[in-house]
């Protein structure tokens, strides 16, 4: 394993910056707070951030074992990048490490519940979703603020076109998300 690290051409972290700076562009669509209502604040962001990084992990653990090495990288990078926010947003150094860590095992445990939700949308439906969404996405927000149910249709749209995608594609640093499904005005959807 370090022999490959030392001698691959195509270091992974090369092809995990590219991606990540595309998760990150993607989670900073407009469409996810106006029209979904995540809240545009530094917590929304984050959360935002972390839902396209988990489905971009779990397309890529698909190509098992090829695509591990990326998920890897792809994961560090996001922590490398967390770590930089909270230096530019004033935390000293004593507190970066408590505040990433902390970070970190709230990445895990949305990792995990946002796996599971996703795994059993086919015999359940989205309902399991829509939960953690509401804990994670909405979870500063009042409970009927957001509209979780247009958020888990975003999030199938974007596992779907993730899952289109070859393999090669993304462990080469190349992802596409799909544009965001349409906002149903408010006037139709009551007529």
């Amino acid at each position: 394993m370090i022999w490959k690290r030392l001698f691959d051409p195509q270091p992974r972290s090369e092809q995990a910056w590219p991606l990540y700076e595309i998760i990150v562009a993607q989670a900073r669509n407009p469409v996810l707070y106006r029209d979904y209502g995540v809240p545009d604040s530094v917590d929304g962001r984050f959360e935002a951030i972390v839902l396209h990084l988990v489905l971009v992990l779990r397309r890529l653990k698909r190509d098992f074992p090829d695509g591990l090495d990326l998920a890897q990288a792809l994961q560090e990078v996001f922590f490398t990048d967390m770590d930089r926010s909270l230096r530019e947003m004033g935390a000293g150094d004593l507190g970066v490490g408590k505040r990433v860590r902390r970070m970190a095992e709230g990445f895990m445990g949305r990792l995990s519940a946002y796996e599971a939700a996703l795994d059993a949308i086919a015999p359940r439906g989205t309902g399991e979703l829509e939960t953690v969404l509401r804990r994670n996405a909405f979870g500063t927000l009042p409970a009927e603020a957001g509209d979780t149910a247009a958020l888990a249709a975003y999030i199938l749209a974007q596992t779907a076109a993730l899952e289109a995608q070859e393999g090669v594609e993304l462990r080469q640093g190349r992802l596409t998300f799909a544009a965001p499904p349409a906002a149903v005005p408010e006037a139709s959807a009551k007529g």
